[in-house]
């Protein structure tokens, strides 16, 4: 399930654990290609269990596209306790969304020295 997010909710949904951010617009082509990509991913066990998966619609919440410098749409932020660990701009196939995400998940499971 993708949870459609604003501006005022952005820190919180994303504070905790991995987050997909799809930074979108409802008129953008290729946001809708990647549409049925995110939607699988984020039902799938391997993905859908171990992330959260929301979108923002960039017409409407400005603030949070600012902070980001996002620039161009479809942006991905693929993010950890509220921490950007990687960017994806634009459409992107399947496989390789998926490997992203797959190397942001593989490095929450290390274990950190403090």
């Amino acid at each position: 399930m993708i949870k459609e997010i604003h501006d005022a909710t952005f820190a919180t949904e994303t504070a905790h654990g991995v987050t997909v951010v799809d930074f979108r617009a409802d008129w953008c082509p290729p946001c809708k290609m990647m549409d049925p990509i995110l939607k699988d991913l984020s039902q799938d066990q391997n993905y859908g269990q171990r992330a959260t998966f929301v979108s923002l619609n960039v017409d409407h919440d400005q603030q949070m596209a600012n902070q980001f410098q996002v620039q161009g749409i479809p942006t991905f932020l693929l993010m950890r306790d509220g921490q950007v660990i990687d960017r994806l701009v634009g459409a992107r196939p399947k496989p390789l969304f998926a490997a992203a995400l797959d190397r942001v998940l593989a490095a929450q499971s290390l274990p950190t020295e403090n």
